[in-house]
């Protein structure tokens, strides 16, 4: 029985992998697919943020012993993952230096590789599969404008959501400062935006396909998921 756990930053991911990626995976051949936020987000004194990395990787390498027949991935944000001395991400600050399009591969890298040890070398490898979203959850909505203002309830909005979708090669290069990452972008244009239940929303009728059309690198994590049971 193929079993897939998905360790994500938060409810919109959350509601993105039930609602949208789940029933997707069954139909290829998955018989288990769920969601986990990783660090116990809801029981945060402060919301907001994902956790450290020594935190997250507690959550992981826990699973991977516990059900040594699962997969596990992750699905975070490149944007604001941590970097700090007690908090950081392997590879997260060296990444900030190289091309866009080397990023999040750079990251997931370095959580493989840390992974891999910490399991020891009887690990089957191929039983983690690293993800970070560039950069932000919310530019994978940017993959179709006219489906993501029609999903948010604004399809007055198609205009100026394709106008910053014309500014990059693809949504993934939509960048991650703190004025211009994709969720501030939407939240510049719907100030009432309610990120998990719109975001999921919009998913929708933006669909898997679609996303995995404009953004390379959601693309090959999906392939790579849909290869483990074809």
């Amino acid at each position: 029985m193929a079993r897939l756990l998905i360790h994500v930053e938060g409810e919109t991911e959350e509601m993105f992998v039930n609602e949208v990626l789940a029933p997707h995976l069954y139909n290829v051949g998955w018989e288990a697919v769920s969601a986990r936020i990783v660090g116990n987000a809801r029981l945060r004194e402060r919301r907001g943020g994902i956790k450290a990395w020594s935190v997250v990787r507690d959550d992981i390498l826990r699973h991977l012993k516990e059900d040594q027949g699962c997969y596990a991935t992750t699905m975070v944000d490149f944007y604001a993952l941590p970097q700090g001395a007690n908090t950081a991400w392997p590879g997260r600050a060296a990444a900030a230096q190289l091309p866009t399009v080397q990023k999040a591969p750079h990251v997931e890298a370095q959580l493989d590789a840390d992974v891999q040890q910490a399991m020891g070398p009887n690990f089957q490898a191929a039983r983690f599969i690293p993800f970070v979203i560039m950069h932000e959850f919310e530019a994978l909505l940017f993959s179709d404008c006219e489906a993501f203002s029609r999903g948010v309830g604004r399809p007055d909005l198609q205009g100026a959501m394709q106008a910053v979708r014309d500014d990059f090669a693809t949504p993934e290069e939509i960048n991650d400062s703190p004025q211009t990452a994709p969720s501030k972008r939407v939240e510049a244009l719907i100030p009432s935006y309610q990120k998990p239940f719109l975001g999921t929303l919009a998913a929708l009728e933006v669909g898997l396909q679609r996303i995995r059309e404009e953004c390379p690198h959601f693309g090959a994590w999906l392939t790579r998921l849909e290869g483990i049971v074809n």
